[in-house]
């Protein structure tokens, strides 16, 4: 049997814990090693969520995707107890700015707090909520966290000027769902927007071939221009991650997602990460 002890002091009252419990597994997410998830559950946000790959997959096991939970402690906890530096992503199954988790985010950013050797990538669609949720002593960001925003259409980039705002050690705009040709030249106040970031995921959208989440169109055309414009920031690194279904079909890639990096034409063979000690 295993046993997970607290005190009445939170995560900083762990007393004993059974190790076997705490074991994570390595992410198929290409840009980072883990994935980690304090809650699950999420609420759509427009066009880019459609075929949301959590909402998918909660619909697998006749669970709704748009129900909010946290998570066990044994979960929750987890990465205290992985001793090796990781690149972790958080949250695959939600957004880590929910508003519907914001009774639950403060004990997350003790975890994070409590594992520097970490670099944590938080990945949002809600970047206005992200100035009212930091913690009192973020300062100009923490060394380990990385603040990220999903782009997937040229109207989104709204969060990323709004994050452009907030102090962080690195940003980043994560292109998944891929779903038109987008502008990387973008200007804020007369200014390139990209001046402000240092990382570009793109990304194809996954789905499945029939029914209310089936992917939709991609075209190369759309990366070779996004690359060709981050191209102009030589501060700014790509990582391509996958070219997803639409395009698995049309190349006849055999990856699944089209997430095989030596199935693409070599020109799109970009996994790239920023310039920052991590």
């Amino acid at each position: 049997m295993t046993h997970l002890i607290f005190n009445n002091q939170g995560v900083g009252g762990l007393l004993a814990f059974d190790a076997k419990i705490f074991q994570m597994i390595k992410s198929k997410i290409e840009w980072c090693e883990y994935s980690h998830n304090f809650w699950h559950g999420c609420k759509k946000l427009g066009v880019e969520c459609k075929a949301c790959y959590m909402y998918r997959n909660k619909r697998k096991f006749d669970q709704d995707g748009s129900v909010v939970i946290r998570l066990s402690d044994a979960t929750f906890y987890k990465p205290l107890f992985i001793k090796e530096k990781a690149l972790i992503f958080t949250c695959s199954y939600s957004d880590f700015f929910l508003e519907e988790a914001d009774a639950w985010r403060q004990d997350a950013w003790d975890v994070i707090k409590r594992t520097p050797w970490h670099t944590w990538l938080i990945l949002t669609k809600r970047p206005e909520r992200i100035i009212q949720c930091l913690p009192p002593d973020w300062g100009d960001g923490w060394d380990n966290v990385w603040l990220g925003v999903s782009v997937g259409i040229q109207e989104s980039f709204h969060r990323a000027i709004t994050l452009s705002e907030i102090p962080a050690k690195v940003r980043f705009i994560s292109g998944e769902p891929l779903l038109e040709e987008l502008d990387f030249q973008l200007k804020k106040d007369g200014k390139p927007l990209m001046h402000s970031f240092q990382w570009v995921l793109l990304g194809g959208e996954s789905g499945d071939e029939i029914g209310p989440y089936k992917y939709r169109p991609s075209k190369l055309e759309w990366y070779e221009r996004a690359i060709s414009d981050i191209r102009q920031f030589q501060h700014v690194r790509i990582f391509v991650k996958q070219l997803g279904c639409h395009l698995r079909n049309e190349l006849g890639l055999r990856d699944r997602f089209g997430g095989n990096i030596a199935e693409w034409p070599d020109h799109l063979r970009i996994r790239e990460y920023p310039d920052y000690d991590f």
